[in-house]
């Protein structure tokens, strides 16, 4: 089976996990009768993606630190634990909420699975709350990026 892909409308209710988000988006793929959970399909994710991604993070980690933003989930809550350097926030088998709070903007990942024995799906959905003139200009600059990673880290899980 190959799994394709593919950004569609969000569909979470933005209001419940991060009121005010200004950016919302969302990536689906299909996984066919393949059977896993919301924190496996993130760990996948997350903990399996390509070395490039990981390039990218040190680099964005070197890029942020002289402007005081958070390079790792230190000192955030994770009533749930850390899946890489995401806080787990919330987590049923079918969702999984992870994100921080920093000065400059909140971010949350929703990771849900749904569908039936035959027929899965994965989605992703990232949502965004700007604080100031930094959040917004670094939310600007990362949204490529983004779209990217998320895309090739979403193909991992099937």
């Amino acid at each position: 089976m190959t799994s394709t892909v593919r950004e569609i409308t969000p569909n979470v209710d933005a209001g419940t996990v991060l009121a005010g988000a200004q950016f919302i988006d969302a990536f689906r793929v299909e996984i066919g009768a393949k059977a896993v959970n919301a924190r496996e399909a993130c760990t996948r994710m997350v903990l399996h993606g390509p070395c490039w991604i990981d390039a990218l993070l040190r680099l964005r980690n070197v890029l942020v630190t002289p402007f005081g933003l958070k390079t790792s989930g230190e000192g955030a809550p994770a009533p749930h634990g850390l899946i890489g350097l995401f806080p787990v926030l919330s987590e049923t088998p079918e969702r999984l909420v992870a994100g921080f709070d920093d000065h400059h903007l909140d971010f949350r990942i929703v990771v849900d699975v749904t569908g039936d024995a035959r027929d899965r799906q994965v989605t992703s959905t990232t949502l965004v709350r700007t604080h100031n003139l930094l959040g917004r200009t670094y939310l600007t600059l990362i949204t490529p990026f983004h779209k990217l990673v998320v895309r090739s880290m979403m193909g991992r899980i099937a």
